[in-house]
């Protein structure tokens, strides 16, 4: 765990941190109960459905009609959940004092949702190859953590988020070869599976190997308002970098070829982009 010293990091006494924190650390993932009530939730849920209804989809690819992106821009509810104190309380002794939200989307996924395959998110951040153990005496580095605030109760039948706990300090992607098995484990370990309340909070650490598993008969999908936060050091993604960054128009149109243009900061979307 981390903290800063004036502009540097320097390590945290664990102590000093909420069980959660330390759960995040260790398995990569993490489960907060009963944060949001009956009242945040219907005002969440009431300006999500507006945006749903006032914003087109942003990206072109299969699931487009399923998210709306820079919540925290369009919903005073979703900006409110984004700096929730309890929230932050768990990561900022992993991400520091002044990590900040780098994506903020919210999610409905259909009942008939088929789920994804297991992947982490912009990672693994130390990349290493199989057989090279963690050094424990190493607090493991996390850059970023997701956060799923529950807008109503998911169970197994609507094909909730499963995290593999311990996959986060592999150092490596999931195998190719289980990219869809239910049940991929890690060291031993199998997934954990987010059944939840409304109002619960899940987080997991973006090297985790995760996905949303199928939904089953009798689902209802998923309903849930997602916020990425990372360490300061990493840029914010709410908007894609063709509309927001720190380049002049004459700077822009000297950029004549795609690396030429990703070297001064304009890539395509991928990981938390909008």
């Amino acid at each position: 765990m981390i903290r800063r010293l004036l502009k540097n990091l320097t390590l945290l006494d664990s102590t000093d941190a909420p069980e959660a924190s330390a759960q995040l650390e260790r398995d990569g993932y993490a489960l907060l109960r009963g944060v949001f009530g009956p009242t945040e939730l219907t005002r969440m849920r009431r300006e999500i459905d507006a945006v749903f209804d006032a914003f087109p989809p942003e990206r072109t690819r299969g699931d487009k009609d399923e998210f709306r992106y820079e919540m925290l821009n369009r919903s005073a509810a979703c900006q409110a959940a984004a700096t929730h104190p309890e929230i932050l309380r768990v990561v900022e002794p992993l991400l520091g004092e002044d990590c900040h939200v780098i994506a903020n989307t919210a999610w409905r996924n259909p009942a008939e949702f088929p789920g994804g395959f297991w992947h982490c998110d912009a990672g693994p951040h130390v990349p290493r190859a199989e057989g090279v153990p963690w050094d424990d005496r190493i607090p493991y580095p996390v850059f970023a953590v997701a956060t799923h605030v529950y807008l109503q109760d998911c169970t197994r039948a609507d094909g909730p988020t499963a995290v593999v706990p311990g996959s986060h300090r592999s150092g490596r992607l999931a195998p190719f070869d289980e990219m869809e098995a239910e049940d991929l484990s890690y060291d031993g370990r199998p997934p954990a599976v987010f059944e939840v309340d409304a109002g619960d909070v899940a987080l997991f650490v973006s090297d985790a190997w995760h996905r949303g598993l199928p939904a089953r008969p009798g689902g209802r999908g998923r309903y849930f308002l997602q916020v990425h936060y990372a360490r300061r050091d990493i840029a914010q993604r709410l908007r894609t970098t063709a509309e927001v960054n720190q380049l002049s128009p004459e700077a822009v149109g000297r950029a004549t070829t795609e690396r030429a243009g990703t070297a001064i900061g304009l890539h395509e979307p991928f990981f938390y982009d909008a």
